[in-house]
């Protein structure tokens, strides 16, 4: 068995939250709560590389890294 190990987004989308996984085009779903959208992405995830799989595919490798960037401006400029 090979593992795969994917970076997952999740954002809040109204009511509802969207998670998708950047490295698989396509993969998303929609849930009630940040649990429930980790519970179907992981579902998502499966499903798609299975369908790679069966369609005899190469599965991408996830090569992206995260990187966050704080930035301040000055009080005359934020705006509250």
């Amino acid at each position: 068995m090979n593992n795969y190990t994917y970076r997952t987004i999740i954002e809040k989308d109204g009511k509802q939250y969207h998670g998708y996984v950047p490295a698989l085009r396509g993969c998303h779903t929609y849930g009630n709560s940040i649990e429930e959208v980790q519970i179907l992405l992981k579902d998502a995830i499966n499903v798609y590389l299975e369908s790679l799989v069966e369609d005899k595919l190469v599965i991408p490798i996830d090569t992206s890294f995260e990187s966050f960037e704080t930035i301040s401006l000055p009080k005359n400029l934020v705006y509250v």
